[in-house]
């Protein structure tokens, strides 16, 4: 089995706040075989000098939509399911270049896409599938524009749709076990109103705790869980008290429902840069002006969220939540989170915070042995500025995933 060791590294632990000098790692395959303050004796090992540059996890973006090629989802579900895939290579691609070597998807793909990439067909990050978000009639997952009649929802085996409807307990329980049978390693529902959907209220509740109650039943009995669109404090409290283990956006949250949270062991995965970059470009690329006229009202409470969840004491993890040409923007949540919260915890949010959400605690998220072997060699400390992790991957000088170098300039 292949071995690579790297040598004078300036390691980054998550959650310590300083980097360790002089370390050595050796990879075997595709996993980490030793850390070390001591040189590494490996005489079969490829060797890479880091040359004190700062050795990192790799990132995991815990809310992406990586088949969400354009802005207006309703227009992205009628595309050609070729097209969409098509489109989708290059959204992969870009996400392992700026180092996010794991991504969870929240919401239309699924365990196909992942599998391209776990096979090597698609150069991307390791993907953990929600396949379709469930949503109810009229919810944040309904694309239909208002109408004298109400269509069909669309075939839910468009690639490009990144929600199906189900409405009452048994649709949503069955909805439930058909994209646990098609591969979804976590289930997504919509439980409060949504900026990229034309009907709802941003403060509406969806799915009723009958049917959210079944939904996480369905999930837990596969050993599983589920995250939950949700942007007021009612519509998160809501979730929670039926079993939702990740809150998605939680922009609206109150330092009540957060202590709740706390108190259920719940996570919340912020996702501020989509509202920048919706504000900003969201017209010009095609969003809907009845979405346009939605951002403000969740945007502006952003940074005040990050303050809650941490005074509460609530694990958050890293999210994106991008859409089209707006995947650019990606790293850029680094820079709007320091405005609220030191690097290091911001850095946590991207390593093990993720994997604690992806129950990949000692796999992911790590740079340790028996860990999957995903390292970033980053040129700068990003303890001291988290800056040098924005951008396209401009100032990674290596990252490998699994073992294998996808880009080195060292």
């Amino acid at each position: 089995m292949s071995q690579t060791l790297f040598r004078n590294c300036s390691l980054l632990v998550p959650g310590d706040p300083d980097l360790h000098e002089g370390i050595d790692v050796l990879i075997e395959g595709e996993t980490i075989r030793e850390v070390s303050e001591r040189p590494i004796a490996a005489g079969q090992a490829s060797v890479v000098d880091v040359g004190g540059k700062t050795l990192m996890p790799g990132l995991i973006d815990c809310h992406v939509h990586v088949v969400a090629t354009m802005l207006n989802l309703a227009a992205n579900a009628a595309l050609p399911n070729a097209t969409v895939a098509y489109r989708s290579i290059p959204i992969l691609k870009g996400m392992l270049l700026r180092g996010f070597t794991t991504v969870r998807d929240a919401g239309g793909a699924d365990a196909f896409i992942a599998r391209a990439v776990e096979e090597g067909d698609v150069e991307g990050p390791r993907i953990f599938p929600s396949g379709k978000a469930l949503s109810q009639t009229g919810g944040h997952g309904d694309p239909r524009p208002r109408g004298d009649g109400l269509c069909a929802c669309g075939d839910p085996g468009r690639v490009g749709l990144l929600a199906r409807v189900a409405d009452g307990v048994e649709e949503a329980r069955k909805a439930t076990r058909e994209e646990l049978q098609k591969g979804a390693t976590q289930i997504k529902l919509m439980a409060s109103g949504g900026v990229a959907s034309p009907t709802d209220r941003i403060d509406s509740t969806q799915y009723s705790p009958d049917e959210m109650r079944a939904i996480v039943a369905e999930a837990e009995a596969q050993n599983t869980y589920v995250l939950a669109h949700a942007y007021t404090a009612r519509a998160i409290r809501r979730a929670v008290d039926c079993g939702v283990r990740t809150i998605e956006h939680g922009n609206l949250v109150d330092d009540e429902t957060a202590a709740r949270m706390r108190e259920l062991g719940a996570y919340a995965v912020p996702t501020l840069i989509t509202y920048d970059g919706l504000a900003n470009e969201g017209a010009r690329l095609g969003l809907p002006q009845e979405s346009v006229a939605k951002i403000d009202r969740v945007r502006l409470a952003g940074l005040r969220s990050l303050e809650i969840f941490k005074r509460a004491g609530v694990k958050m993890g890293y999210g994106s939540d991008l859409l089209g040409e707006l995947h650019r923007l990606q790293a850029h949540e680094f820079v709007v989170r320091s405005e609220v919260l030191p690097p290091v915890e911001i850095i946590e949010s991207a390593t093990t915070v993720g994997a604690e959400i992806l129950r990949m605690e000692g796999r992911l998220g790590v740079i340790a042995p028996g860990a999957y072997a995903d390292l970033l060699v980053v040129d700068g400390n990003p303890l001291r500025d988290i800056s040098v992790l924005d951008g396209q991957g401009e100032r990674l000088a290596a990252i490998v995933q699994r073992g294998r170098f996808v880009k080195s300039t060292l």
